[in-house]
């Protein structure tokens, strides 16, 4: 089969999207992946003998994308919805705080209620630098979001960045 559209310049596909109307969000698909669900499976995977690394790129990441897939589908108070439920303990102090700086975090940025769990003092640790390799310390230091570094975490402002 042959192409038989118009090929368009990337000038004409931006100007394109810049007058495409944006849908309206969709709140029909609502909440599939928690911060709870992801933090039961950290749980899990520390019990198994995997790292705190580990639980970070898979629980507070992860935990991040559904948020983000929520936000763009449903808007900021349906994404809200990821960290309704208070996260259970996954047995590393580290992964816990995390789950309540990430909440924080989002809460702040997107303009809602910062959940009462993640206000908890017990959900802090000290000086933990997840999947951040030394060299990047310093930026680390420097760099770390306030709901992260209150709670002992530091992160350089590429550790949240998703594809």
């Amino acid at each position: 089969m042959v192409f038989q559209g118009e090929v368009l310049s990337v000038g004409a596909l931006l100007d394109a999207a810049r007058t495409t109307p944006e849908t309206a969000p969709s709140l029909s698909v609502g909440v599939r992946h928690t911060a709870a669900q992801n933090a039961a499976a950290c749980r899990t995977m520390l019990a198994a003998g995997e790292t705190v690394d580990a639980c970070w790129r898979f629980g507070i990441l992860q935990a991040l994308d559904d948020y983000t897939s929520v936000l763009r589908r449903g808007g900021p108070d349906l994404a809200a919805g990821v960290f309704a439920d208070e996260p259970p303990r996954t047995g590393s102090v580290e992964v816990d705080a995390a789950f309540a700086a990430l909440a924080e975090h989002v809460a702040e940025r997107d303009g809602w209620l910062t959940p009462a769990w993640a206000s908890d003092p017990s959900r802090h640790t000290s000086g933990w630098y997840p999947a951040v390799p030394a060299i990047f310390h310093a930026d680390a230091d420097q760099e770390s979001p306030e709901a992260f570094r209150r709670r002992g975490i530091l992160i350089t402002s590429r550790s949240l960045a998703r594809a």
